[in-house]
């Protein structure tokens, strides 16, 4: 079945757009056929692979209560042990996957004798708790759920995210398959259609506005498009703005997916899955400066803090197709358009000309050696100095058929 759209582009001058995407295609079958030559399932110490499996989900937290109660009876203090999901020398890079946690991580101990780390112990044994209950009842609550239950005991919203995601990694589990659930800022467009996990069908083609990123990406099911690629947009007035110019509809068919701003975990498990799905080009487009870079990162390499779920939410595949450092001087953007990078952005550009992805990288090491010489950055609405709809008109079609992604 396919979804069709008034005004559909001709394709035949998109060339480069389509030998991408066979380039993609034969990608994925060469590493298919090295991972069963190799027999790969995936590094032992990566989380496990999603299971409705309620009973692996309550032994895996009764084992942790055993482990306490045995300390108890031996007149110890019981410790919960964690891994410091935020230290890099926990974190290896490989091209296929992106960031992802090494076997032999690093770990802390929370006791529950110590003062300091008391709190935080009997906070995680009650959100264990919260858990063990949902996946009993067969019920959900979002992190947010959790905090408002008892806003005086947690102190924050903070508290409980990083506890979640402590616990998600200390029992190997995905956070969704402890029935907590995200909450969703993202949103989506274009040529795509798919079933919720409650049956409701959401068909994006014929919604006039965008829709939401589903709260429960693990259970959608009858993904249905015909586009030839998607395209992640950093912030929302810009996702808006394409959506007004009816991008989605002049260069159909297509799907547009922003996570405004740095994406929610259903955000980037969406794009996976559209990956995973479809496998189509993705291309994404950000402000010119660190911050926008960064997030293009998390997108296709992952995150320092969540790289223990690194196989479910990243997509190396990914490319950059705006806004480059080097389009500044080539599209002559005039310079009261433009911001002079702060001290705080010169740091995280040079911190990240360090990660470890950029030495695979040589294209993206010259854009950030191009940003960290002028000392300027550019938004993407930089581009309305040159005309009003250059951005959905001249530059993103433009760059779509001449190849112009790195």
């Amino acid at each position: 079945m396919s979804l069709s759209l008034p005004g559909e582009t001709d394709w035949s001058a998109f060339t480069l757009l389509d030998q991408h995407r066979v380039s993609l295609l034969r990608s994925i079958k060469e590493a298919a056929r090295e991972e069963t030559r190799i027999g790969e399932t995936g590094p032992s110490n990566n989380i496990c692979q999603i299971t409705s499996f309620s009973s692996e989900i309550l032994g895996a937290i009764e084992n942790v209560i055993q482990d306490i109660v045995t300390s108890l009876a031996r007149n110890k203090a019981p410790v919960l042990t964690l891994v410091n999901r935020s230290d890099w020398g926990n974190i290896q890079f490989k091209d296929s996957v992106g960031l992802q946690m090494i076997s032999h991580h690093t770990t802390r101990k929370i006791k529950s004798d110590c003062p300091k780390s008391a709190p935080k112990f009997a906070l995680i044994l009650k959100i264990l708790s919260v858990i063990y209950k949902m996946v009993q009842n067969n019920t959900y609550a979002t992190k947010r759920d959790i905090y408002y239950s008892d806003t005086l005991l947690f102190g924050s919203q903070s508290v409980v995210d990083n506890i979640v995601n402590d616990i998600s990694c200390m029992l190997k589990i995905p956070r969704r398959s402890l029935h907590i659930l995200s909450t969703t800022k993202g949103c989506i467009a274009g040529n795509l259609s798919y079933t919720e996990e409650d049956g409701t069908k959401v068909n994006c083609t014929c919604s006039a506005t965008a829709v939401t990123v589903p709260s429960n990406v693990q259970g959608i099911r009858n993904v249905i498009t015909d586009a030839k690629f998607i395209l992640i947009v950093e912030k929302d007035a810009t996702f808006q703005r394409l959506l007004d110019d009816d991008f989605c509809n002049k260069l159909s068919p297509c799907i547009m997916i922003t996570g405004k701003g740095v994406p929610d975990l259903n955000t980037r498990l969406l794009v996976r899955k559209l990956w995973d799905t479809c496998h189509i080009p993705i291309f994404t487009l950000m402000d010119a400066d660190p911050h926008g870079i960064e997030i293009m990162c998390i997108y296709k390499y992952g995150s320092v803090s969540m790289s223990f779920e690194a196989h479910h939410l990243t997509v190396p595949a990914i490319r950059w197709l705006g806004l480059l450092p080097s389009d500044i001087e080539r599209l002559n953007i005039r310079k009261d358009a433009l911001i002079p990078l702060t001290k705080q952005d010169q740091n995280k550009l040079a911190s990240m000309q360090k990660r470890p992805y950029v030495a695979c990288q040589p294209m993206w090491k010259k854009e950030m050696e191009i940003l960290a010489a002028s000392k300027m950055k550019a938004e993407i609405q930089a581009l309305t100095s040159l005309s009003s709809d250059y951005l959905s008109r001249v530059y993103l079609p433009s760059k779509l058929q001449f190849g112009g992604w790195i």
